[in-house]
């Protein structure tokens, strides 16, 4: 026998790790080699080594697998001999998986591609520089600048006449720049927050461990565990499951779900799973699948505008026809008293002499006026409202997202701040979603959670392991016997099987060995329960777990500690509901298990399954009861959301006596307060409309509730003008998430049917974090409205400084260069300094801002207007007498004005911080971002004046004279301290007419 032959005799029944497995390929064929050319040395074999992976395929090509879904090949699948045939196929395994080794998975996305599909680019930054320069205004700009730049350099010659040309051309393309870097800075933002909502976690078998991963890293033969909620994640088979039905409207538009087993085994990539649970095989991923294929040609692009965004373009279009207005004023007067002979150039000189007159000199004239009338109208468009909008999400969706906040849908950062009603789950939500077992309770004693085995009859003990280990969408694993198991799925399934295994001693493996699962019924909201049918040395056990007072209804006899069964009469049924309520006052969850043994199976569907679990004449096997603290933090959270009025409404599945112990140990309801009503869902369903309506505000706890009273809930509330935002985590919230004002899904026990119904994905499940999301709504209003009184004041002053300038003198003492550069420092970085301020705890001790809330209000009115006062009457001061007051040119004079004018901005800046607090410097220095705008402000102007003077029109300035701009501009600051003693009545103006009796 050659080595060969020995080496493949003592391994043959050795398991090898995959490191081992290539090292044997490789002894092999070196001793093949050598055995080959001892035995023929005159002849040559040649020996085609596989280049790419260890792993082969037996050259199957990947779209044999491809359009196995996709055309739902039902010959070919049965050709490969079915899923089975298929598993070993793709070198998978049913119960444990691929391997997680690194090559493999590596192995496979090579030879059947990854579970992504490409992206169409988002815009680049030179499509932003276009946009900003689509502006029609900058556009008409940049067309007087050729002509301003054509004149000055016949008029001057080259050397001294380009500068006012390039200057215009150098300030608008500052203006462009400036814009589109910001632009371009948000969408990537915005690109990076969507892709966050696309990486779904996927549960998967690999090693025969069950864990999650991204679904971008899911491969061709993984095998995928599907439960009610989740999202298809690639192209697969069916393995094995039960009631297993999807929802294909997404990829067919047919909105009746289809029920999938081994006759219907086809599962698409985006199909949603509406009822059971099941196992696939993978076969296609990426763009072999059809999802993929349609996902690719989409351009995710947010160019919807959110309701304030609509809002505020309305303002901008009216301030606009102001702005254009006022500059067609202007041209007329600066015509015609440059007709008139009225003005004078720098110099001294007329600047249209009737008996010199040229054409250049004329179009010359003319270009000048209608450019300083367009730079009016440059300045008078708010465009950095948009601007700051775009901004202010951008950065609190960002922060959202450290805050366990993933936004969605845009608009509902806004409309978080107006919200007036939240109806939120319990589980989780409130409380830790910490299930532990506390109680047992078996026939009519308690029995100890740790020592069951020592007091419970054996039988009693082995079907109640049936009901907890079967019954179940959870899984236990362990390695071998000395291993810590491992347990997964819902908080409430992962202890009752930590329970088991603990104090039971339940064993799945031995388990599933002797008993067969024939039927199961798995649990919704509306059931409650969950059932299965097993068969046990050929006799049929029918379990069933779930709402414990539901389960108790359906029971005809109970098991006592000893294994005896007794018939349960009328007042035992009333003991085992004493128990239920006391555990439930207790603020504990109630699980019930109860058995009944089936003769024959009365009912079977086409495929010889039990079409139904018989759940009446039962046998109560016992009750359970899972405590789940309530959060630490989520008092302090609804205090905060009472003091800033927003009512929170608790509407969970539990009974009432459970819910109301966790609504009034988190803070939700008082005792002996009749305005707070306890309800049953079922009783406010059977309710009529007009009592609906009446009794929806009073509402603090809807316990017992399905899915379509939470919905009519959040109807009932809309109906009566609240906003109202809703938390969900099940499939069957996602038409309450849709109806309300915001949907905000549970990121770690939310379904992906939930969070794609959702607006707002809280990502710690957590209740608290919904309060921070509020605070973020009202800071994006807040914010908004902050820089649109800034911006007001830069508006009002301007253009009545400039008007009055120009109907009295003739000339405007804003050059077009400076005229845009404070165009900049009033968008782009008045936006960046005012729209990045965070949440403060005074936004959460205002009432919500309403519906049709004006969005300059009163308080606004009263400090733009101050302020702008203010500047108009000094600058008109400086105009007329300034040169006379400071012995100055008329240049120096200008520059003067144009300084201060700066200066009251930057100044204004941070009056415009707080629009109703006296102390604009609170929490200051918590905005780096807002001083380090302010410091280059500063420096640029500083630039703009005594280095840039060509550029700017500009001269310069000494000691003194900059001592005078910045004093006089520095008396914003205690003008703004004191306007806001002045009272300013909330009530709108027909509120505050006299009210005469009759």
């Amino acid at each position: 026998m050659d080595y060969a032959s020995i080496f493949l005799a003592r391994t043959s029944s050795v398991s090898f790790t995959l490191p081992r497995k290539r090292w044997r390929i490789a002894f092999t064929i070196i001793i093949t080699c050598r055995t080959l050319s001892r035995k023929q040395r005159n002849q040559y074999v040649l020996i085609n080594m596989p280049t790419t992976s260890f792993l082969s395929f037996n050259g199957t090509h990947h779209q044999s697998f491809s359009h196995l879904v996709k055309e739902k090949r039902a010959e070919d699948l049965h050709q490969l001999g079915g899923a089975s045939g298929l598993i070993t196929k793709l070198k998978s395994d049913s119960n444990n998986g691929i391997s997680s080794d690194n090559e493999e998975i590596r192995a496979r996305k090579e030879a059947f591609g990854s579970n992504t599909y490409p992206k169409k680019k988002p815009k680049g930054f030179f499509v932003h520089v276009w946009d900003a320069l689509s502006d029609p205004f900058l556009l008409i700009l940049v067309v007087c600048a050729v002509f301003s730049l054509g004149f000055g350099i016949k008029e001057h010659g080259i050397k001294n006449g380009w500068y006012d040309g390039v200057s215009i051309f150098l300030a608008v393309f500052l203006v462009t720049i400036v814009s589109a870097v910001s632009n371009y800075k948000q969408s990537k933002r915005f690109d990076k927050l969507a892709s966050e909502c696309d990486n779904i976690r996927v549960a998967v078998v690999r090693d025969g461990r069950r864990q999650e991963i991204s679904i971008f890293e899911l491969v061709v033969g993984d095998v995928v565990l599907l439960n009610i909620g989740d999202q298809v994640p690639a192209d697969g088979v069916f393995i094995e499951g039960h009631s297993l039905q999807v929802d294909e409207s997404s990829m067919t538009g047919e909105t009746h779900p289809v029920d999938i087993s081994e006759k219907d085994p086809f599962l698409s990539s985006g199909v949603k799973v509406v009822d059971g649970y099941a196992s696939m095989l993978v076969t296609a991923v990426g763009t072999d699948t059809e999802w993929g294929e349609m996902m690719g040609t989409i351009t995710r692009e947010n160019n919807e505008e959110t309701p304030l965004q609509e809002r505020l373009q309305g303002l901008t279009t009216n301030i606009g026809k102001i702005g254009v207005t006022v500059a067609v004023l202007v041209f007329a007067v600066l015509t015609i008293r440059y007709f008139t002979g009225s003005t004078k150039d720098e110099n001294g000189v007329q600047e249209f002499d009737k008996h010199h007159v040229s054409a250049s000199n004329i179009i010359s004239g003319l270009v000048n006026i209608f450019q300083q009338a367009v730079t009016i109208i440059v300045v008078a468009i708010p465009e950095g409202l948009p601007l700051a909008v775009t901004l202010t999400l951008a950065f609190s969706m960002k922060r959202m997202m450290k805050d366990n906040a993933l936004v969605r849908n845009l608009s509902a950062c806004e409309t978080m701040g107006s919200v007036t009603a939240i109806c939120t789950d319990k589980t989780g939500t409130l409380t830790l979603n910490r299930m532990t077992v506390t109680e047992f309770w078996v026939g009519k004693g308690v029995v100890s959670t740790e020592g069951v085995a020592e007091s419970v009859d054996a039988r009693v003990i082995s079907l109640l392991c049936q009901g907890v280990g079967l019954n179940t969408t959870g899984s236990v694993y362990q390695n071998n016997s000395l291993s810590v198991p491992e347990i997964s799925g819902s908080p409430t399934e992962k202890a009752l099987l930590h329970w088991a295994v603990s104090s039971l001693g339940m064993d799945t493996g031995s388990l599933k060995r002797s008993c067969k699962v024939v039927h199961v019924e798995a649990f919704n909201s509306e059931k409650k329960r969950s059932g299965v049918l097993l068969m046990e040395n050929r006799k049929l056990v029918a379990h069933w777990k779930g709402a414990a007072e539901m389960i108790l209804a359906r029971s005809t006899g109970y098991y006592s500690n000893d294994g005896s069964v007794y018939n349960m009469d009328v007042d035992q049924k009333s003991h085992f509901e004493r128990i239920i309520k006391d555990m439930a006052a207790s603020s504990l969850r109630c699980i019930a298990f109860a058995c009944k043994n089936i003769e024959e199976v009365a009912h079977t569907d086409e495929e010889g399954e039990a079409a139904k679990i018989e759940d009446e004449g039962l046998i109560l096997l016992g009750l359970v009861g899972l405590k789940d603290p309530c959060r630490p933090e989520v008092k302090t959270a609804l205090e905060a959301c009472k003091s800033a009025g927003v009512t929170v409404k608790m509407v969970t599945g539990d009974n009432i006596y459970t819910a109301r112990a966790i609504a009034k140990e988190c803070g939700i309801i008082s005792d002996n307060n009749e305005m707070e009503v306890v309800v049953e869902g079922q009783e406010f369903r059977n309710y009529s409309p007009e009592k609906q309506l009446e009794i929806a505000d009073k509402i603090r706890v809807m316990a017992r509730s399905s899915p379509f009273d939470k919905l009519l809930l959040v109807q009932c509330l809309k109906k009566k003008g609240h906003v109202v935002a809703v938390t969900g985590d099940g499939t069957n919230d996602a038409p309450a998430l849709k109806e309300a004002d915001v949907g905000l899904s549970m990121g770690i026990q939310g379904t992906e049917v939930a969070k794609e119904s959702s607006d707002i994905i809280i990502l710690d499940d957590n209740f608290s974090t919904v309060v921070t999301v509020m605070s973020w709504g009202r800071c994006v209003y807040n914010n908004i409205q902050k820089f649109i009184q800034f911006q007001l004041t830069v508006n009002v002053a301007a253009l009545v400084i400039n008007f009055i300038s120009a109907v009295t003198s003739g000339k405007m003492p804003l050059t077009t260069v400076q005229l845009l550069w404070v165009n900049l420092i009033m968008d782009t970085m008045g936006a960046l300094a005012l729209a990045t301020d965070r949440p403060t705890k005074e936004l959460l001790k205002k009432r919500p801002v309403g519906r049709t809330e004006p969005l300059i209000t009163r308080v606004m009115w009263r400090n733009l207007l101050s302020q702008a006062l203010f500047q108009v009457a000094v600058l008109l001061v400086f105009q007329f007498k300034g040169q006379q007051m400071f012995g100055v040119s008329e240049k120096v004079n200008n520059t003067i004005i144009f300084n201060t004018f700066v200066f009251s901005q930057v100044f204004n800046e941070f009056n415009s911080r707080k629009l109703e607090k006296k102390n604009v410097f609170e929490d200051i220095l918590r905005n780096k971002m807002f001083l380090a705008i302010i410091a280059v402000t500063i420096l640029l102007q500083v630039l703009m004046v005594e280095v840039l003077k060509r550029f700017a029109g500009t001269q310069m300035l000494n000691w003194e004279q900059w001592g005078i701009c910045v004093g006089v501009a520095a008396i914003t600051w205690p003008l703004g301290w004191l306007i806001k003693f002045i009272p300013v009545s909330e009530k709108r103006f027909h509120e505050m007419l006299p009210r005469w009796r009759s």
